[in-house]
C-alpha cells in the first residue's frame, strides 16, 4: 500500500443524520463497506471500497438534516502552513487546525466560492 501524494484528494466525508440509510445506499450502489471508528466514540464510520486495503472516506453522524454534507479532503505535508496559505488566498476557516489523540491533524475551510473542503496530515504509523 502506498500513501497518496501530497496535495491530492485523499479522503471524503459524508455527513448524514440518517447514517444507516446513507450507508445502505452507498453500500448497495458501489459495494462500499463501513466500520465504526473507535476514535470518535461511535459517531464516525470508516468507508472502505470493495477490494480496498484501507479506508478512503467516512460517514459522520450529524444531529439533523441541516448539518448533512459531503466534502473532500486533500492530504498535505503541513496543515497549519496550508491553512495559512489558504487564508491569504481568501479561504475562511471552518474548523481550525486540530490534532486527534491518534495524531491525525486536520482543518476544514471554505474556498473563495464558499465550497467546504478539508486538509489533513495522517497520523504517524
Amino acid at each position: 500500500m502506498t500513501a497518496p501524494a501530497h496535495n491530492t484528494v485523499a479522503w471524503f466525508q459524508i455527513g448524514s443524520n440518517e447514517p444507516e440509510q446513507v450507508q445502505q445506499f452507498y453500500g448497495d450502489l458501489f459495494g462500499w463497506t463501513f466500520t465504526s471508528d473507535p476514535q470518535f466514540g461511535g459517531n464516525y464510520d470508516l468507508v472502505t471500497y470493495s477490494g480496498g486495503d484501507r479506508p478512503q472516506g467516512g460517514v459522520a453522524r450529524t444531529p439533523d438534516p441541516s448539518a448533512n454534507h459531503a466534502i473532500f479532503s486533500v492530504i498535505v505535508a503541513d496543515v497549519a502552513a496550508t491553512v495559512a496559505a489558504a487564508e491569504r488566498l481568501g479561504a475562511k476557516v471552518q474548523v481550525p487546525v486540530t490534532t486527534t489523540p491518534a495524531g491525525l491533524i486536520f482543518a476544514e475551510l471554505l474556498d473563495t466560492s464558499g465550497n467546504h473542503f478539508g486538509v489533513f496530515t495522517p497520523a504517524p504509523v
